[in-house]
């Protein structure tokens, strides 16, 4: 018998995948639901209220593009993409549309599980209203109240949007964000076609973070899709 970690929701037409993942998923103590279809799917999410999604796109009813619009209508559940479809448009739309995370089949059960617990421990920050003031990843500390960030314990000096760059990775920590939202977020709506000026501030902040900034171990570039805080090694 395993401890109850939460509730997973799949929704997933495929049953060999449907098999693999309820097998991994309870083998890691956490209780599970599944559907086929996309409608169904959002009846669970209303009535089971599960505390994680997986998410397929290729639905036999409804798009999961569509699915996941739907469901950021009113809920903030965590979402987790799990799909065939590799194109870079796709990852771009589902984040976009909503989607917390997307992974590309197949996958291994251990980077699975590693980003459940990412999307979890980020969803009960928010749900709970706690959010430290200090944040500490590898020997970078940010103190988000002072506004201050610390290499190896010695301050070091941001630049404006340098800082709000990393304080909105530090907010969403372990989600993918789009180049869009990150725009958005940074610099507003209107400069969201600019995302050379993502690229050079990305640049500077690892070469004033990372140890190794042709190598970045947590500020994490996804090609053509944008970038990830990495909190756990996958």
């Amino acid at each position: 018998m395993t401890d109850d970690k939460g509730l997973i929701l799949l929704i997933e037409d495929e049953p060999q995948m449907r098999r693999f993942l309820k097998i991994t998923i309870q083998s890691h103590g956490y209780r599970f639901s599944e559907s086929i279809t996309g409608q169904d799917g959002l009846i669970q999410l209303a009535t089971r209220n599960p505390d994680i999604v997986l998410l397929d796109l290729g639905l036999p009813d409804i798009d999961g593009l569509e699915v996941t619009k739907r469901m950021r209508e009113w809920s903030q559940v965590p979402i987790i993409v799990i799909s065939a479809r590799d194109q870079e448009e796709d990852k771009i739309k589902a984040l976009d549309e909503g989607a917390d995370d997307y992974l590309t089949k197949p996958f291994g059960a251990g980077e699975l599980m590693a980003r459940i617990r990412v999307a979890i421990r980020h969803q009960l920050k928010l749900s709970t209203n706690s959010e430290e003031s200090i944040f500490v990843i590898e020997n970078v500390k940010v103190d988000l109240c002072k506004r201050q960030v610390f290499l190896n314990d010695t301050e070091v000096h941001l630049t404006p949007i340098e800082y709000r760059l990393l304080a909105t990775l530090i907010r969403f920590a372990g989600k993918v964000i789009t180049h869009t939202q990150l725009m958005k977020e940074v610099w507003g709506a209107s400069y969201v076609q600019q995302t050379h000026y993502l690229r050079i501030y990305m640049a500077q902040l690892r070469h004033k973070l990372e140890e190794n900034p042709a190598q970045p171990r947590f500020l994490i570039n996804e090609p053509g899709i944008g970038y990830r805080l990495k909190t756990d090694a996958y």
